[in-house]
């Protein structure tokens, strides 16, 4: 049941119109949601900007990744990513290069599996993480094809999270 926006009287789901004031009712539109992600990282932006700002580029989409990928999923498989400044500046050292591998792997099964979720059509995960960016250094571009490939799997989570929430 729902409530007449003008007089407050209780009204059926399906009513056109108020029975009390015959006000017009309203149709139920979902709830978009309250913050809008970014859909327009890309790898060339990336780094190009990385270059120029000497890396802070780098560590701000990272950043953002960490953090989108808190707002879309954490409602669903109730985790939270590291944010990625903590790995890089902290983690990183401490664990001498390992912490970096996990969160690599743990953020590339997170996302695969938030695809998948939401039915989106675009093959990403952990195996794109240790195939592209871990075996694909032996051919030198291997990290930058995983780059792209992580870049355009939020672009498309950020996007259906703007339309469906």
């Amino acid at each position: 049941m729902k409530y007449c926006t003008k007089c407050g009287h209780e009204i059926n789901d399906d009513a056109v119109v108020c029975p009390n004031c015959g006000c017009a009712v309203q149709p139920a539109r979902p709830a978009a949601p309250v913050v809008q992600l970014k859909t327009n990282r890309g790898l060339v932006k990336y780094i190009l900007l990385s270059l120029i700002t000497f890396g802070i580029y780098g560590l701000v989409v990272m950043s953002a990744v960490s953090t989108d990928i808190n707002t879309i999923a954490t409602r669903y498989d109730g985790k939270k990513t590291m944010h990625f400044c903590l790995l890089f500046f902290i983690v990183s050292w401490l664990t001498l290069g390992i912490g970096v591998l996990v969160w690599y792997h743990k953020i590339s099964a997170r996302i695969g599996r938030e695809l998948a979720r939401r039915n989106i059509g675009y093959s990403f995960g952990a195996g794109s993480y240790w195939g592209w960016n871990v075996l694909g250094t032996i051919i030198i571009v291997g990290p930058f094809v995983y780059l792209h490939k992580l870049l355009k799997a939020m672009n498309l989570l950020s996007e259906d999270f703007n339309i469906n929430g």
